[in-house]
């Protein structure tokens, strides 16, 4: 199995960490916010013998560079600047939560490149998608966050038979500038205007217990974009790619 990694520069200088698994057609995997490539540890091997997963650190996490501009189209930018330094033109992509939206940016961007697209527990942002509740943002922005964010990607039962420490809960290394930006970026997320023009295959992967992006986001953005499918894990939370692995990448592999 190839293993690879590079520094990418993109066109405003900003240097990316860019890591590179496996063989076979491109899968270009997108973590959520605030998280670097370590969000997809649990998964990427279930993808490394039928593709070739590409992953960086956004700016401002891992060994990324910071920056001082953060917005899911830039990240989209950025991805498409690490696909154009390792040659490679054509590519599926799985993006979850933030990443889902950045991924939604990189197949308005480049539908001739993108050959596949699966969004995972993600929205299409502005004033169309499902919010979370202010229950939910009381508890992030509370003393006891990660706790409540650990509990909202998994469910206990699952938890108690897969101790963390998680890599899903945030990049402890990133700096409160590039965690606001990092917030900001995604709070800003709105491609609705734009999701008509996705006309790539497109798989929504969503759990019923989502309360950090409500589940009726899935079919939202199945409404929106042309012939999109859904797949929704009965009692999954935010986490199900880790949680339900064994249906959900089996999916990504094979949809």
């Amino acid at each position: 199995m190839i293993q690879y990694s590079q520094t990418t520069v993109t066109a405003d200088h900003t240097r990316l960490a860019v890591q590179l698994r496996g063989h076979g057609p491109t899968l270009l995997l997108l973590p959520g916010q605030a998280n670097n490539h370590r969000w997809w540890d649990r998964t990427r091997n279930d993808f490394a013998a039928e593709f070739t997963t590409v992953t960086f650190d956004y700016r401002g996490t891992g060994d990324s560079q910071e920056s001082d501009v953060y917005s899911t189209p830039l990240f989209a930018e950025d991805a498409l600047a690490v696909m154009d330094s390792l040659a490679i033109e054509h590519f599926h992509v799985y993006g979850a939560s933030m990443g889902g939206r950045t991924a939604q940016w990189v197949a308005v961007f480049a539908p001739h490149r993108v050959k596949r697209l699966i969004l995972g527990c993600t929205t299409p942002g502005g004033e169309h998608a499902v919010e979370r509740s202010d229950e939910v943002r009381r508890l992030l922005a509370g003393p006891d966050r990660d706790a409540a964010l650990e509990d909202m990607m998994y469910t206990p039962t699952w938890r108690a038979a897969h101790p963390g420490p998680y890599r899903t809960l945030g990049d402890e290394t990133m700096t409160p500038k590039a965690r606001h930006g990092h917030l900001a970026a995604s709070n800003n997320h709105d491609a609705w205007a734009r999701l008509p023009e996705i006309t790539v295959p497109t798989h929504l992967l969503h759990g019923t217990d989502d309360r950090f992006a409500p589940v009726a986001n899935a079919q939202i953005l199945a409404d929106r974009i042309p012939d999109a499918r859904t797949h929704i894990f009965d009692g999954a939370r935010h986490g199900y790619f880790d949680e339900c692995r064994d249906e959900a990448s089996p999916m990504v592999v094979t949809s």
